[in-house]
């Protein structure tokens, strides 16, 4: 959790080879890894633990009912948000709380990176790019090019205007040369890819709300889930050792009544009986001095104390030993 929380990827890296580490464990508040790091805004750890870490539990809530999508939209972490929603977290869970989604979360908080990245994701919620029936050919590039060619050349002036006024870039378009570029180099079509790596599961693009397996269940090699408890074996033999009853048989011969005819299981008789008052005899006897044995220290309050009440327990003998006199 301090791991992720901090940023140290290294050290997320190599806990993900310990077998016995619980990735789903919770604090005290009950945030997981994962919500650490997804509220921290730290996108690579959140992607290696949805690719690298078994068993990750994105539902997982804290105290409050969140979810590690709903606490990354909170805190404006777009990349994570992605990153949670491309790897099957659900964008329609709301908090027992408020009853609001994640969406309607960013949008209250004024998280506006976080809502258009989602909008986005809405609008292409699968990654066709990286699968092996992707085309990388631009369809809309043969018109783009048509259109430019039928332009006329601008004349003298238009070129003096254009020179003249301070135009500011415009933003990439979405959808346009700059997207497709990035599309094709990351494309499992791609020169670039398929000559370095190959996919475990080119048939199952990342899409969104599909959960993904992660890379040690694709590779065989995640830890197994703990074994479920097996019931009670009975020993064979004369002497059977049960170590356990329904406690049906049990308490009903425990709670039959006194008057009943069975006498093989009857309601324990207990006898109480009252502690005998101190004597007037017993009088507190000081520790002596040359004993080595070990004693609790005599306090110079509990000596006066105790001889007060040696006055008092003389007293009234004394006043006894009269009356009887």
């Amino acid at each position: 959790m301090v791991a992720c929380y901090r940023g140290f990827a290294s050290i997320v890296a190599l806990l993900s080879r310990c077998p016995y580490l619980d990735v789903n464990h919770q604090d005290k508040e009950g945030n997981t890894a994962l919500m650490l790091a997804a509220q921290a805004g730290h996108t690579p750890l959140v992607s290696f633990l949805l690719n690298y870490y078994a068993g990750l539990d994105l539902e997982r809530r804290d105290q409050r009912g969140f979810t590690a999508l709903m606490k990354a939209a909170v805190q404006d972490r777009p990349e994570c948000v992605a990153a949670l929603l491309m790897a099957g977290a659900d964008l329609n869970s709301v908090d027992p709380v408020r009853g609001k989604t994640a969406l309607e979360w960013a949008v209250l908080t004024d998280s506006f990176n976080t809502v258009k990245r989602v909008r986005q994701l809405l609008r292409r919620p699968r990654a066709e790019q990286l699968s092996q029936h992707y085309q990388p050919e631009w369809p809309p590039l043969p018109g783009l090019v048509a259109q430019a060619q039928a332009q006329a050349a601008p004349s003298l002036l238009e070129r003096l205007q254009a020179s003249l006024n301070s135009s500011f870039a415009p933003p990439p378009q979405e959808g346009g040369v700059l997207d497709h570029l990035v599309t094709v180099t990351t494309c499992l079509a791609s020169p670039f890819l398929t000559t370095a790596c190959h996919t475990l599961c080119p048939d199952q693009p990342p899409a969104l709300g599909t959960r993904s397996k992660s890379v040690p269940e694709l590779l065989g090699t995640a830890p197994p889930p703990a074994p479920a408890p097996k019931p009670p074996q009975q020993v064979p033999g004369s002497r059977a050792f049960v170590p356990y009853q329904s406690p049906q048989g049990i308490l009903s011969h425990w709670l039959q009544p006194r008057d009943s005819t069975s006498k093989k299981f009857q309601v324990p008789k207990i006898l109480l009986s009252k502690a005998h008052s101190p004597s007037s005899q017993c009088l507190a006897t000081p520790r002596s001095v040359g004993h080595q044995s070990l004693a609790l220290p005599l306090w110079p309050y509990q000596e006066l104390r105790m001889v007060r009440r040696r006055q008092q327990e003389e007293a009234r003998c004394a006043q006894n030993q009269g009356k009887t006199g």
